[in-house]
């Protein structure tokens, strides 16, 4: 990799440099050295964003935005402060390639089906008696429930319960928008009417880790609800063993037809962290970000301390080393760009080998708070 040197600074290259920029021509001398790091430096920042400060901006937008003033969604994402400068409204970035919001719906509410070219899961936050309906399945969401919609399913939501319902989104929107690949198609009737019982492909794979033999050939959303409870057990059952110690104890959300993450650009993790437990630093090639289910303790972001709570969200960008630290049990919902960083070859991880593999605390995160 090119190196810069005082050579470039001189009259002559600035010169040249300007007169081939007429010609909508570029550089590589003056380029190469910002362009192509040593490693990688994300303009996505670490940054936690406080649930009380999300619930009450939701319970402000109830009485403003309502499906039938022309809102697709009452949702409101996470804009890492990093990418702001990105147009338009910041590639509605949380990182380098994921969106991440808040969504609540009311009851008696409907959001009309759509379908698009991006991939969107969901995590219930609170709440009972929505659902979502995926391609013909009504599927009820409780919470801690994990939802896949991956590319092209039709897919709306409506609320027959009597509370409101908060979940998180993500989905891979700068990835697609950068890629310069968007689609997006409204369903011609409103809200899709079922086709298939209620919590189909939940009670299709009520045994677990069995496949009924017409999905043995890979399908795209063979399970589209993940149940809490299935969760809960499947953790309980590691929690027998010694835990990761970066990842305390994690299991990842899969597509039981062909093994691969149940949302092809986006994986989706649960993380237990037992009380006191105290993980190694690393750090890798994917960026994550974090929602707090259950617990509390701080997560330390190349020096810098985020505390958080049950409810909170905060993000670990790129290559940025991370620890946690659980003071309660805790339960951590992940998604990352993981599929999207092993597809290009990118990934790379690297355990801090200093202070026994603990970073030193520099600072303190102070979050817009209420």
């Amino acid at each position: 990799m090119a190196e810069k040197n005082s050579f470039f600074d001189s009259q002559i290259v600035q010169d040249f440099n300007r007169d081939i920029e007429q010609y909508h021509l570029g550089p590589l001398w003056n380029a190469i050295p910002d362009l192509m790091k040593h490693t990688p430096e994300p303009h996505a920042q670490a940054y936690l964003w406080k649930y009380d400060l999300l619930h009450k901006k939701l319970m402000e937008a109830t009485e403003i935005f309502t499906p039938d003033r022309g809102g697709e969604r009452r949702a409101i994402y996470l804009q890492n402060p990093g990418l702001n400068y990105r147009k338009p409204w910041g590639w509605a970035s949380t990182t380098q390639t994921l969106y991440a919001a808040v969504q609540l719906i009311l009851p008696g509410e409907e959001a009309p089906s759509h379908r698009h070219v991006q991939n969107a899961l969901r995590f219930i936050m609170e709440g009972e008696g929505a659902y979502s309906i995926v391609d013909g399945q009504r599927i009820f969401m409780e919470k801690g429930d994990f939802l896949t919609t991956p590319n092209g399913l039709w897919h709306g939501h409506g609320h027959t319960g009597d509370k409101p319902m908060i979940w998180m989104d993500c989905l891979d929107i700068p990835t697609v928008y950068y890629l310069g690949g968007t689609f997006f198609e409204p369903y011609p009737d409103k809200l899709e009417k079922p086709s298939l019982p209620d919590n189909f492909s939940a009670q299709h794979y009520e045994g677990g880790m069995v496949r009924p033999i017409g999905d043995r050939y890979a399908k795209k959303a063979p399970v589209g609800s993940y149940k809490w409870a299935k969760t809960e057990a499947a953790l309980a059952g590691l929690s027998r063993f010694e835990p990761d110690a970066f990842d305390g104890y994690a299991v990842e959300f899969i597509n039981p037809s062909n093994g691969e993450t149940a949302c092809p650009t986006i994986a989706a993790w649960m993380q237990k962290l037992p009380a006191g437990f105290h993980s190694k630093a690393h750090r890798h090639t994917h960026a994550s970000i974090y929602h707090v289910h259950e617990g509390s303790g701080h997560t330390i972001i190349n020096g810098v301390r985020f505390d958080w709570e049950k409810g909170d969200y905060f993000v670990v960008p790129n290559w940025a080393w991370h620890e946690h630290v659980a003071e309660q049990e805790s339960y951590l919902f992940q998604t990352n760009d993981l599929p999207i960083l092993e597809r290009f070859g990118l990934e790379r991880k690297q355990e801090l080998d200093t202070n026994n593999g603990y970073q030193e605390v520099t600072g303190e995160f102070k979050p817009v708070i209420v």
